[in-house]
């Protein structure tokens, strides 16, 4: 349905990238609202009549799920407005926080059903559940089952945090309802009284998908490091124009979907004619803006590429800081002689988990270029990676 909803109005093969995302998120959005109040309805309808703590619950879940679906619509609305004065980034950003909004609505009402479940647990009352629960509760499962397909599926297609955390919440729903349904039919068929372990169960699902879905949404809004994949194409890409000798210091800032900014450091020969080496690093960030969508900045880096002793001694410090720890790279390499001694000014770049304080790293890489020849002296920033 979703598919052919989108041919008829968002036409794939007219509409930019970033019209269709919003397409997508409000066409998804609309119809969670559709489907989710028509499922409160029903089982609400289901409930009341039976006397059901369990499938009341199971309405109200979906209710919250309408509202979930209606923030998550509002969310791409907002996200896909134009940068604008107070917001030259866009507002991109603002999916990831309706996300995070239906992340604490479906904490709220899990902690409220579960203390409805537990009253009822403690008072147990028999549920009078007959054909017409039965069969809204199994509708409800094929209806939520369809609406996780769909919301993984678009979620993926446009890389959608909101509709990746839709898309647990309908498979959680899938599992609630199938032990609400399990526990009207023992209900039924045997003398146990299950409603309020069943509305339990719910809730307990209910929560559990709220944590799941904060996670997925608070992850990028704190700020995550970028794909390993992502890192390696824009290395990849840089590194292909011939005057660039090396990278690092990548850095992604994440504004939201499709609005991300690079910046990095490239390595240069130090001799290259300057307009020159400025020209092709002008024309690798319109590459990268245009094959990855990203706006960089990139900071040159001369590198003598006609000292031989500054190479070598490079690759013999390079040797020593892989004895301290393999997860150690260096850059922005240059000898310096001053008084008598050759001072070896270098950054070195840590990951962030390292067993070791950036002090101790210092100190241990200048032992060990000391103890490589005692004219050395190293000058050592140490620094985290930010990939």
């Amino acid at each position: 349905m979703i598919a052919i909803l989108a041919r008829v109005f968002l036409k794939p093969e007219e509409t930019s990238e970033a019209q269709l995302r919003k397409g997508y998120g409000i066409l998804c959005g609309g119809m969670g609202v559709f489907l989710n109040l028509l499922l409160f309805l029903g089982k609400l309808l289901a409930g009341l009549s039976a006397g059901s703590i369990a499938v009341v619950a199971d309405a109200v879940n979906n209710l919250s799920d309408a509202g979930s679906s209606l923030v998550t619509l509002l969310g791409f609305q907002l996200a896909g407005q134009k940068p604008d004065h107070d917001h030259p980034f866009g507002h991109g950003r603002m999916e990831y926080l309706s996300g995070l909004v239906v992340a604490m609505l479906i904490l709220l009402m899990g902690f409220e059903l579960a203390q409805s479940s537990v009253g009822k647990i403690l008072h147990p009352v028999p549920a009078e559940g007959g054909w017409q629960v039965t069969a809204m509760l199994c509708a409800a499962i094929l209806v939520k089952l369809y609406m996780a397909f769909y919301n993984r599926r678009i979620g993926r297609r446009i890389g959608s945090t909101a509709m990746a955390a839709a898309a647990i919440d309908s498979l959680s729903d899938c599992a609630a309802t199938t032990v609400v349904l399990a526990a009207s039919l023992a209900e039924r068929y045997t003398d146990l009284i299950l409603d309020g372990w069943g509305g339990l169960l719910v809730a307990l699902f209910i929560l559990w998908s709220g944590l799941q879905a904060a996670k997925t949404t608070m992850d990028p809004l704190l700020g995550t490091p970028p794909s390993a994949e992502f890192v390696e194409e824009i290395r990849s890409l840089v590194l292909s124009h011939p005057p660039i000798l090396g990278v690092h210091d990548i850095i992604v800032h994440d504004y939201g979907p499709g609005r991300r900014m690079i910046s990095l450091h490239a390595e240069v020969p130090a001799g290259g004619e300057l307009l020159e080496l400025h020209s092709r690093i002008d024309h690798v960030e319109r590459e990268l803006r245009e094959r990855l969508g990203c706006e960089a900045v990139i900071h040159m880096d001369p590198v003598a590429t006609d000292d031989g002793v500054t190479q070598e001694t490079r690759r013999r410090v390079e040797t020593l800081v892989r004895c301290i720890d393999s997860g150690i790279t260096i850059h922005d390499f240059r000898v310096v002689p001053r008084n008598g001694h050759a001072h070896l000014v270098f950054d070195a770049a840590v990951p962030f988990d390292f067993r070791l304080t950036d002090q101790e790293v210092e100190e241990k890489i200048q032992s060990a270029v000391q103890a490589l020849d005692s004219s050395f002296q190293a000058k050592v920033r140490v620094e985290r990676s930010y990939t």
